[in-house]
């Protein structure tokens, strides 16, 4: 008779437990239902008002004297070259000189075996190295004259110096507040998104329980890349367009 009061005791407690974590999980359910979650995006197009532009020429000799001198010396002419191109001598400056040892690789074969072959570095002089840049900031005029003048660097040639080009690297000053108006732009949108889609559904919108931002991206106008982890910035587009998500969440009344 105990025995069987204890079991009884045990099932009733039992069902009331199960009854207590559906009656939760139902509840908990609920609530996630009350609330509803909306994305809003911010975008504008802008033009780069900064521009960074490098080229570098190099010099090559066995003494590395030699090699300096030849960099100073033709330093004077690339300096003279832009100089008649209309650039004032201010709207330029030259890296350091860097220096690097260069070697070829001969090959040393054995006459008695086609295939037994050796390898050897030679020493073939320094290699003298310097940059020019170009930097303009808030100036059209300069940056329209570095754009042109970077595609007639090959006349160089004619004075025996090869300078090598880099690419244009094009920023904007006005980030810091861009960036501020698209999340402003990307809220509000997410706001109305979200009360169009609770009143078409005879809904009201309650309070804001949760605000989440995506990632900052720049890209070139036109352009469909996108990456959604690590955000683009791009630098070689002149043109560009900048956009923002930002998640909303709001409670249902």
């Amino acid at each position: 008779m105990e025995s069987k009061l204890k079991s009884s005791i045990i099932i009733c407690l039992g069902i009331i437990i199960t009854a207590w974590i559906l009656g939760s999980s139902f509840q908990n359910r609920n609530k996630n239902l009350d609330a509803i979650s909306v994305i809003g995006l911010g975008t504008k197009d802008f033009v780069s008002d900064e521009i960074l532009w490098s080229g570098s020429y190099t010099a090559t000799n066995m003494d590395i004297k030699e090699a300096y001198n030849k960099i100073i010396s033709d330093q004077k002419i690339v300096s003279a070259f832009f100089i008649n191109k209309g650039f004032k001598s201010s709207e330029f400056s030259f890296g350091a000189v860097n220096f690097q040892k260069k070697y070829r690789q001969i090959t040393i074969e054995n006459s008695e075996n086609q295939y037994d072959k050796k390898y050897e570095q030679i020493f073939d002089g320094y290699q003298a190295t310097q940059s020019i840049v170009f930097v303009a900031k808030k100036n059209p005029d300069l940056m329209k004259r570095i754009e042109l003048v970077s595609s007639k660097t090959s006349e160089l040639i004619n004075s025996g110096i090869e300078l090598t080009s880099n690419t244009m690297q094009y920023t904007y000053s006005g980030l810091p507040s861009l960036k501020q108006s698209l999340i402003e732009k990307a809220t509000k949108d997410a706001s109305e998104r979200a009360n169009k889609i609770v009143k078409t559904a005879n809904g009201t919108i309650g309070k804001l329980k949760n605000a989440s931002m995506g990632v900052f991206q720049i890209t070139g106008q036109g352009s469909t890349e996108e990456d959604s982890y690590g955000g683009i910035n791009d630098t070689e587009s002149k043109n560009k367009t900048a956009r923002i998500t930002v998640r909303l969440e709001y409670e249902l009344d």
